[in-house]
């Protein structure tokens, strides 16, 4: 009784909100993620969590840190594996190559924006994102009460 694969296909399994609250996302790249068997099993379960996590480029590789996915229950305690490990972003190497060269510019970064199934495989929406002052935070949530605001009228006229 597991769950369908075809189900899952382009279904996004957890994400970042904070990442759009606090940063502009200029530019996404879709990787890849090297990942054990009972990861998988738990994020198909829906037991994973981005908050707190960051990418990071070290040695010409890219990696995700502190991305939490709960050990898997139906597994034993020998075959588990560590919920906050570094974990391998599968990126090309002109791709690594760009983002590195992003986010080496002052205040730039690169941040995990969701987790998400592609077919069978698990991938990692990574954005190189620009970090918000704290007036663009207060647009964007004015914005966003003026956006609410309309809809809620528009809803009401249309009754």
């Amino acid at each position: 009784m597991g769950t369908d694969r075809k189900s899952l296909s382009g279904k996004t399994m957890a994400d970042n909100r904070n990442a759009f609250h606090e940063f502009f996302i200029e530019q996404r790249f879709t990787a890849g993620v090297a990942l054990t068997g009972t990861e998988v099993k738990s994020i198909r379960a829906g037991k994973c969590q981005l908050r707190g996590s960051y990418a990071r480029i070290e040695n010409g590789e890219a990696w995700l840190f502190d991305a939490h996915i709960s050990p898997y229950t139906q597994s034993g305690v020998v075959f588990n594996h560590e919920p906050t490990r570094k974990r391998k972003l599968l990126l090309k190497r002109r791709e690594i190559h760009e983002i590195y060269q992003l986010i080496t510019r002052r205040g730039y970064t690169f941040v995990p924006l969701r987790i998400f199934f592609d077919n069978q495989y698990v991938k990692v929406e990574v954005g190189v994102a620009k970090g918000k002052k704290q007036h663009d935070k207060r647009e964007a949530i004015a914005e966003r009460d003026v956006k609410r605001d309309i809809d809620r009228q528009m809803k009401l006229s249309n009754r």
